[in-house]
């Protein structure tokens, strides 16, 4: 009796089990992939080909509402079938027809004459990703040899918003995939595997539970990411107004929630529209310099400079010094930016003022070893882990010379470089508390077997520098905001804004070239508790000497968007 009443139970948990999957299975079929299945069903019939199917990217607006970054469009492929066209003599009559409801500029005649023109030929593609709208005009034209196939194609709804965030779908050889962006980092989640229109129901039903349950698969998915599109398209006319006005060669700019590491707004300019990238004359506009490229920073690391002083209890902002103009180390002398001294400061005024003999006179009393320390555990040298791809390193061997001029000049950021995001990462330790956080452009995964998704979890924090250093240094940015930015111009009697400029020479052939130069600028708001971390930078602006010129004006605009569109409230 036991017997037969455990092989009931049995046979009773594996029925539930296989109904469990029945129904796991069904509601892929009728809700996750409804119209994927339909659109396999429609195109079976027309044509021997498995319908292209990609995960979607999401943006995230400030209420968490999700809105399409990269997604699917529908359309047609047209097509003609050459031997009817020359049967029919209507080559010519074809293609006018044709033109009435498509662009000549979209249909080249003499493309289109030399595919109708194949002898013995009956399938030729002469248009790829035909709207719906157009597709629909061509077909009421009922024309004699030609077809529409329905298709599906990669579509970024945005146009070029966010593009060196989302990179682009290309043909490498024969393979279609991510290259840049989102698209190539998350392409194992966004690639769809079992498209295939004649896979067996039971076969791809275990395939999707193993896939499921196995801890090193990958589950394919949407990805949700910080991205917000408004702060966004604000940053991407910000960096237009700048090169446009300036002629700069290139401009870039992050805005980071220095708690979390969201990036709200990532971009470059020139900038690309993903949709059109093959009219780009060039691979270098893809790139994103912000994660990839490696600069010499000049004065905006001076911050974190001083803030090795502090931690170790060796200066403060009231500490003073004699500003001679200019040192010499070990054969070389450094200067300020005008060559001329200005006797006893302190050291806010050398940091308002942008001395270099200030960070020098830092080295000086902390030690070689400790800005080396302190710089490595800032992050420099070493990739944030941010989730795009080609992620570059910054180049900081001099700071394992045993010459002291090494370090003086990495005090105000020459000798060294790194990427932006490496910068943006080590600044969040001051806007942070002193913890410094992974920067990340995905926040979810929406996993589309299941209906459940997976929050991807904010990276690492890092203690870098005490609380109380974080707060001084933090104290000492607002006060170049309040009384130097701008010849105090700047200053927000309702919130404190925390601020650096930086102007540094740029390195061709291992040498400074006397006139190019990379300005850029980084801050944080309210500084009180920050919400913001902002980081620009353009690089080779014509005409103007300065950071302060070039980047404040667009910094402090960006402020006052932030704090309206966000509602932030004054600290004040």
């Amino acid at each position: 009796m036991n017997s037969i009443r455990a092989r009931i139970r049995l046979l009773s948990v594996c029925v539930l089990i296989f109904a469990s999957m029945l129904l796991v299975k069904l509601y892929s079929v009728q809700i996750i992939n409804a119209g994927e299945f339909a659109e396999r069903a429609d195109r079976q019939y027309q044509r021997p080909a498995n319908a292209f199917n990609r995960g979607t990217v999401y943006f995230s607006d400030r209420e968490n509402n999700i809105i399409s970054a990269a997604t699917l469009k529908t359309g047609f492929i047209l097509t003609i079938n050459p031997k009817t066209l020359q049967a029919n003599k209507s080559i010519d009559t074809t293609y006018n027809k044709l033109i009435q409801v498509i662009p000549a500029s979209q249909l080249n005649y003499d493309d289109y004459y030399a595919r109708a023109s194949k002898p013995n030929d009956s399938y030729e593609e002469i248009m790829k990703q035909v709207d719906e709208e157009v597709g629909t005009k061509v077909s009421e034209l009922k024309i004699p040899g030609v077809t529409l196939f329905k298709d599906k194609w990669r579509y970024y709804p945005g146009g070029n918003l966010a593009a060196h965030v989302l990179g682009f779908m290309a043909f490498k050889e024969d393979e279609l995939a991510g290259r840049y962006g989102i698209e190539r980092f998350y392409e194992t989640t966004l690639k769809r595997e079992n498209d295939n229109v004649y896979v067996n129901f039971f076969a791809e039903l275990f395939s999707n539970i193993k896939s499921t349950v196995s801890s090193g698969g990958q589950l394919e998915g949407d990805v949700i990411t910080t991205i917000e599109p408004r702060t966004q398209a604000y940053l991407e006319n910000v960096l237009s107004d700048i090169s446009r006005q300036y002629a700069s060669e290139r401009t870039g700019g992050v805005i980071m929630n220095p708690k979390t590491g969201d990036v709200m707004a990532m971009a470059m300019n020139p900038t690309f529209d993903p949709n059109n990238f093959k009219s780009e004359s060039s691979v270098t506009v893809f790139r994103n310099d912000i994660v990839e490229s490696v600069y010499e920073m000049g004065s905006i690391i001076k911050p974190l400079t001083l803030a090795v002083g502090v931690d170790l209890g060796k200066v403060n902002a009231s500490t003073t010094y004699n500003d001679t103009g200019s040192l010499t180390y070990d054969g070389r002398t450094i200067s300020n930016f005008d060559k001329k001294g200005r006797g006893t400061v302190t050291l806010q005024y050398a940091l308002s003022k942008s001395l270099n003999t200030g960070f020098a006179f830092i080295v000086d009393k902390v030690g070689t070893k400790a800005i080396g320390d302190y710089f490595t555990k800032f992050g420099f040298g070493q990739k944030t882990g941010i989730d795009l791809p080609n992620e570059g390193t910054g180049l900081i061997s001099n700071l394992k010379s045993p010459r002291q001029i090494e370090y003086v000049t990495a005090s105000f950021g020459q000798g060294i470089a790194m990427t932006p995001i490496e910068v943006v990462r080590a600044f969040s330790a001051i806007a942070n508390k002193g913890e410094m956080v992974t920067p990340r452009v995905a926040k979810r995964i929406q996993y589309r077997s299941v209906p459940v998704g997976k929050d991807q979890g904010f990276g690492p924090k890092e203690r870098v520098i005490k609380e109380s250093t974080a707060r001084h240094i933090s104290d000492m940015m607002v006060y170049n905001v309040d009384n130097s930015l701008l010849d105090g111009k700047a200053k927000n009697p309702r919130y404190s804004i925390a601020a650096k400029t930086g102007t540094a020479q740029i390195a061709e052939n291992g040498k400074y070239a006397d006139n190019r130069y990379l300005h850029s600028f980084v801050g944080f708001l309210p500084a009180s508790d920050p919400q913001f971390l902002v980081f620009l930078f353009t690089v080779n602006p014509r005409g103007v000497s300065y950071a302060s010129e070039t980047l404040a004006k667009p910094y402090m605009d960006m402020t006052k968007f932030l704090i309206n569109y966000y509602q932030v409230p004054p600290d004040r």
